[in-house]
């Protein structure tokens, strides 16, 4: 046992403090001095047992970290729920005092837990982790003091808990919107259910019934050949490819509720594949910023879904000015067939729009361009606080000038023939299922 390991509490302080106290009266009561002398020598020996009873804590007492939803990937904006469990081997109660070792993005500096630990007990402190940002989580070491019932002293022991985790794009709200795509009996979260017209189906195989199957579609000449029902399989005549292209420069990494429009695009970008990916088409990805990113081909496969939830992880705003002549070219040369390209930016000016918009018009000549504008949400709150002085009224002029030009740059795009949608950040999920729902229904792509 080390000696910087043992610490004095603040009992310790007062118990002795009141020590001091009555030998000092002793000088003007002599009676006083005995008991002095009485409580001194009692308070010695109690704090020598209490140093004792410390040292002898060492295998006695363990601290153990669970994540409970622990999965190989947990999700972006989704809580986790995290369990300390402290166990004590030890024939007397304990006074404990944790610390745990937070990863730096809480920023929790003076977030204790505080307990009285029976003999041969064990207790769980359960706090929330709410990641706001992809990437690495990195919890440290838990601080545990323990004293015992006399309060004297307190010994620290450095529980060794080093512990990484990786926050992935959000896979639950993946399914949430997943399920109320394809569940007829639901309507989740505003997604509309669309009808299709003029869909054609070609035949592709002819395959066993499973549960669940059309019955119409049903081949009674292979069944009867077979002795087993089987059905035709048929596949929509054409599959589309569909891209995000998502924008990670500078003005992306505007905050919305905790988190950038980056990640509010990303998180829509694994909710949009898994649907496309689902409704038979070919879903791709890419990224740019003042310089290109991430490309990758448009694919329907089981694993395609695996690529784009990977890559997505590793997306970071660039913090520069994008380059929107850079990713036409890139888009030309790399994608030749008409797709449909889901393009998430943002602007604040239209100066800034009016750079992009010659890019715009060339992608839409070639393809379906669906661009995707945040509403700036932090000065729409401004734009609707009540007004108590002369300053506020000031900054809420201001802010209905910058909605109103978000809005006219939406406009000035949708006159030019480009579909734009122009979405809260935590609406734009649905938002851009819908839009691609109607695309889709109406045969436009």
């Amino acid at each position: 046992m080390h000696i910087k390991n043992i610490y004095l509490t603040r009992v310790f302080f007062i118990v002795y403090i009141i020590m001091v106290v009555l030998f000092v009266g002793a000088f003007y009561l002599p009676w006083m001095f005995m008991v002095a002398k009485i409580y001194g020598l009692s308070l010695v020996l109690v704090t020598t047992l209490d140093l004792l009873l410390t040292t002898t804590l060492a295998k006695s007492i363990t601290v153990k970290r669970v994540i409970l939803n622990h999965s190989n990937h947990l999700s972006l904006w989704e809580d986790v729920h995290i369990e300390l469990i402290v166990n004590s081997a030890h024939s007397y109660p304990l006074n404990i005092e944790l610390y745990e070792g937070y990863p730096i993005e809480m920023q929790e500096r003076n977030e204790r837990f505080l307990a009285l630990l029976g003999s041969n007990k064990e207790i769980k402190f359960n706090y929330i982790f709410h990641p706001n940002r992809r990437g690495m989580y990195h919890f440290t070491s838990s601080i545990l003091f323990v004293a015992s019932p006399f309060l004297l002293v307190k010994r620290r022991f450095n529980f060794q808990l080093d512990e990484s985790v990786h926050v992935y794009p959000s896979v639950v709200q993946m399914r949430k919107y997943e399920l109320g795509v394809f569940n007829k009996q639901s309507q989740l979260q505003g997604i509309k259910k669309m009808r299709r017209l003029g869909v054609n189906q070609e035949f592709e195989q002819i395959r066993n019934y499973a549960q669940g199957d059309d019955l119409r579609s049903i081949n009674w000449k292979a069944t009867s050949r077979k002795d087993d029902l089987m059905v035709n399989q048929f596949q929509e005549e054409r599959a589309q490819q569909v891209y995000a292209v998502i924008d990670k420069s500078r003005s992306m990494q505007q905050l919305s509720d905790g988190m950038t429009l980056l990640d509010y695009a990303i998180n829509t970008t694994l909710v949009f594949s898994n649907i496309a990916i689902k409704k038979g088409d070919y879903a791709g990805l890419f990224t740019f910023s003042d310089k290109i990113g991430t490309f990758l081909k448009a694919e329907r496969s089981n694993s395609q879904l695996k690529r784009i939830y990977e890559l997505l992880y590793n997306q970071r705003t660039q913090f520069k000015e994008p380059n929107y002549s850079l990713s036409y070219e890139a888009i030309r040369r790399n994608i030749s067939a008409r797709s449909l390209l889901m393009f998430y930016t943002n602007f604040e000016s239209s100066s800034a729009m009016h750079r992009a918009l010659p890019a715009f018009k060339k992608l839409n000549q070639k393809h379906k361009l669906v661009v995707i504008l945040f509403v700036n949400t932090q000065v729409e709150a401004i734009s609707n606080e009540k007004a108590m002085k002369l300053s506020d009224v000031y900054n809420a002029t201001v802010a209905e000038e910058m909605i109103l030009t978000k809005k006219n740059i939406a406009h000035e795009i949708r006159q030019n023939g480009i579909l734009c949608l122009l979405s809260r950040p935590q609406d734009i999920s649905v938002d851009t299922i819908n839009q691609y729902l109607a695309l889709k229904a109406t045969g436009k792509i």
